[in-house]
């Protein structure tokens, strides 16, 4: 009698384990090479940033009336290569993106030292601590976040004017309650371990708990968080410098050069393009890294 089960399908045998194994064995090779890919666009961007002086073909302040809104060229009207274009100065956009560049990892990578030092330690505090420390910060990180982030940057930039600086703190502030909530949770949990029990027992002070052996145990966590504030702040900075809250033309700016581009997209729609694309890709690929490290480093997806 012939048997009722189509041969497509594996029962009880080598093929039917091996499938599942062959599918989760592509996903994992896929993921590894999108994170590779990732790493490698991010660290190429590093590089380009820091050598942007020798990098950039032109001056990204360079004005030329002659060969303004002139599409990706090798030659134009100025007698020079514009592989991006030029903009509504003529300024050169390749320049202009490798120059913005700069001002975005900058701003991005200092936002997240400050949020990440303000939150970090207010999280451990309110962790340890817990009682009356632990509701306050809490009580204040609820607060932030039910008020309105660009209602937070238009206060502050109102006060201390709009500058490098300035950018930088609004974009830490913004971003310190992430880093709090997750270091809390984690010195909640650590603070009852036995291993603190033993060494106030053996007379160990409160920054020796803290520094020798909370925070060991919750750096990992705070390398994540960090990887996935670092894509949050490049968007704000852009987002912030598109509004004209952040950086301040004419000082290239993936933001400012999309904002200045939109009134010019039906006819040169290269300028507020190839900076929008760059912005995209980088933040894809800074959080495609977190996402990788959050698996590394957490112990309970290694297993996945």
């Amino acid at each position: 009698m012939a048997s009722s089960i189509p041969a497509s399908v594996p029962v009880d045998g080598v093929a039917g384990v091996e499938a599942p194994a062959v599918r989760g064995g592509a996903r994992a090779l896929r993921t590894r090479r999108l994170v590779v890919a990732g790493g490698l666009f991010v660290l190429a961007l590093g590089l380009m940033a820091i050598a942007a002086p020798w990098v950039a073909p032109q001056d990204p302040l360079r004005q030329s009336l002659r060969a303004r809104l002139a599409g990706p060229t090798l030659q134009a009207s100025d007698g020079k290569a514009h592989l991006l274009g030029t903009d509504h100065l003529g300024r050169d956009v390749l320049s202009r993106v490798v120059w913005g560049s700069r001002v975005s990892l900058t701003v991005g990578f200092a936002a997240v030292l400050v949020g990440g030092l303000l939150g970090s330690t207010l999280g451990i505090l309110a962790g340890y601590r817990g009682g009356f420390t632990d509701s306050v910060v809490m009580t204040i990180a609820d607060a932030q976040l039910a008020f309105p982030f660009i209602l937070l940057a238009i206060g502050i930039i109102a006060v201390l004017g709009p500058s490098f600086t300035t950018l930088i703190v609004v974009i830490g502030l913004s971003g310190w309650v992430g880093y709090a909530r997750v270091l809390r949770s984690q010195v909640l949990v650590l603070r009852s371990r036995e291993f603190v029990d033993a060494i106030h027992a053996l007379g160990g002070s409160v920054a020796r708990v803290v520094l020798g052996h909370i925070v060991p145990n919750v750096f990992s966590s705070l390398v994540v968080v960090a990887t996935l504030e670092l894509a949050r702040s490049i968007v704000l900075e852009a987002t912030l410098s598109f509004l004209g809250l952040g950086i301040q033309p004419p000082t290239p700016s993936w933001g400012v050069m999309v904002q200045e581009g939109r009134e010019y997209l039906h006819s040169a729609w290269w300028i507020s393009t190839f900076p929008g694309l760059v912005l995209m890709l980088t933040s894809l690929a800074v959080s495609r890294t977190g996402d990788w490290l959050r698996d590394l480093l957490d112990p309970t997806l290694r297993g996945e």
